[in-house]
């Protein structure tokens, strides 16, 4: 079932959140094992909800459309009385004491929250092999990778642990695994859903979004988790814009996108790109005209440059705001013998706590802000970054909706880039002018690549605030592609196996970072 499927037959009286909530803490208890997708479970808090859901329902009361829904929250929001630790032995044992705006919100909407999903440490990584609790897996193939940072959402909905999870995307962490995995991510613009209580990396690119296996249940998330947050200064003080209206709208019209123009990104593919990547997202292409949409080529000259000023920004926005992490105001705590200063405490705690990849980005993001440098490196990105920005407005002067294949390749192997920090950091080629501009962001399957079998996005972009058009070409294209492929790619639900299979390669082994609610609150 969908999550909109779930909604209606609660409502119908065919099944209870109780029963919901049930299957997947099973599902949860057989697959989390290989898939390594939750770091904790809230089992008791979980039931709990649905049992209240359950009684205010059969009490009659007014319920939200996802009452009662359950839901996977990334281990970056705070979730009071959860552990939250960000994928880093930093914050293992942190317990916060106050929920974040997103959270409270799927409290206020009574989603049964089924635990904290697994990521890259503190959101750095395209493959959540950087997680300092074991690899998240791919449930299509478990010696692959699910993407990062947020893999651990999207293994638990592409292999029906969850209907719906919590991603965050500073340069296509939703995105970019949504692609991998055959399932739907959306980065909202920015400042459209709130940040409060979500541990930061780079603030002015970290975005919270849904994920989601179809544009329907996404938009419905979307609805939840956006709106105005006073507790965040970067907030819209505006409305959430009418996503869910968008989809249904697409399918009143029977998905016709006659009279829209689509621009297609001529310096995002070709060269680079798995041939069956692009060959889907060709097909996409085609898709698109046969709903009566024009296709037209676009040029963003600058986004050749968009890797190299993300790669400058989000470390120096990382250095800053990691700076807390010292073992005397935040952090875990590492004392060296025989009566160490204060900054050989904090040495000692920040190389035994933080991993390689958080090293060298904090590295190199001090480096580009240090005195003499600031101007030559973090200066210099943030004008590249407006050039982008004046790109991609120019773009949308000739054009309603942009579009890009999400991801230059399928999932590759778990181990095989760890030694290559560039070759990581290229799947986000196509993701990352999204955040530099602050646009919204869409990816919808669009198949399986033919070389290996595997999903394959197709990424959606809209200029700022208008992000119901990304639903409401998303879903006509959705539908379209179902037809034409005989069915949504994830219309299955995957047999996956219950142990993880070993890959050469992989540095860290599975753990655990936290436990069920009545332990943790103990």
């Amino acid at each position: 079932m969908t999550a909109v499927q779930m909604a209606d037959a609660m409502a119908a009286g065919e099944t209870t959140s109780e029963e919901l909530v049930q299957a997947h803490l099973d599902r949860i208890e057989r697959l989390n094992p290989a898939l390594n997708a939750f770091l904790l479970v809230d089992a008791d808090g979980a039931l709990a909800t649905a049992r209240e859901v359950d009684a205010a329902r059969a009490a009659g009361e007014d319920l939200p459309r996802l009452a009662g829904v359950p839901v996977a929250v990334k281990d970056i929001a705070c979730t009071q009385g959860l552990t939250t630790t960000a994928g880093s032995r930093m914050l293992e044992h942190f317990v916060p004491p106050y929920d974040a705006t997103i959270v409270t919100r799927l409290r206020e909407a009574r989603m049964p929250i089924l635990g904290k999903t697994n990521m890259d440490e503190f959101a750095m990584g395209s493959s959540t092999e950087h997680s300092a609790f074991g690899p998240t897996r791919n449930p299509w193939d478990l010696e692959r990778i699910p993407g990062g940072s947020g893999g651990g959402s999207s293994a638990a909905v592409a292999g029906f642990l969850a209907p719906l999870a919590i991603g965050s995307d500073t340069g296509g962490s939703i995105r970019q695994p949504a692609a991998v995995t055959g399932t739907v991510g959306v980065k909202p613009t920015y400042g459209g859903v709130s940040r409060y209580g979500v541990i930061a990396l780079a603030s002015s690119l970290d975005q919270i979004g849904p994920c989601a296996r179809t544009v329907a249940d996404a938009a419905l998330l979307h609805e939840v988790l956006g709106g105005h947050d006073p507790m965040d200064s970067t907030s819209i003080d505006a409305p959430v814009p009418p996503v869910v209206e968008s989809v249904a709208g697409a399918s009143a019209e029977d998905g016709s996108l006659a009279g829209l123009k689509v621009g297609v990104v001529k310096e995002i593919g070709g060269e680079g790109f798995q041939p069956g990547v692009q060959q889907r997202f060709d097909e996409a292409l085609e898709e698109l005209r046969a709903l009566g949409a024009e296709i037209v080529e676009v040029s963003c000259p600058h986004f050749t440059h968009a890797m190299a000023a993300y790669y400058l920004i989000l470390p120096s926005e990382a250095s800053s705001n990691l700076a807390r992490y010292d073992a005397m105001r935040y952090g875990r705590r590492t004392t060296p013998e025989d009566s160490p200063s204060a900054e050989q405490v904090m040495a000692a705690s920040r190389d035994d706590a933080f991993g390689d990849e958080v090293k060298r980005r904090i590295i190199l993001g001090t480096y580009a802000l240090s005195s003499g440098y600031y101007d030559a490196y973090y200066g210099q990105a943030q004008k590249v970054r407006t050039l982008i920005a004046r790109d991609l407005e120019a773009a949308f002067g000739q054009a309603d909706v942009l579009v890009s294949p999400t991801a230059p390749t399928t999932a590759f192997r778990i181990g095989d880039k760890l030694d290559d920090p560039m070759a990581m950091y290229l799947n986000d080629i196509a993701t990352i002018p999204a955040n530099l501009a602050g646009i919204p962001g869409m990816s919808i399957p669009s198949g399986l690549a033919p070389e290996d079998g595997l999903p394959v996005g197709i990424q959606l972009l809209a200029p700022a605030m208008e992000d119901q058009r990304l639903y409401a070409v998303g879903a006509a294209l959705e539908a379209r592609l179902a037809r034409a492929q005989g069915g949504p790619v994830v219309d299955r639900l995957p047999e996956v196996p219950t142990t993880a299979p070993e890959v050469p390669g992989a540095r860290h082994t599975p753990g655990t970072a936290g436990t069920h609610t009545e332990e943790v609150r103990a």
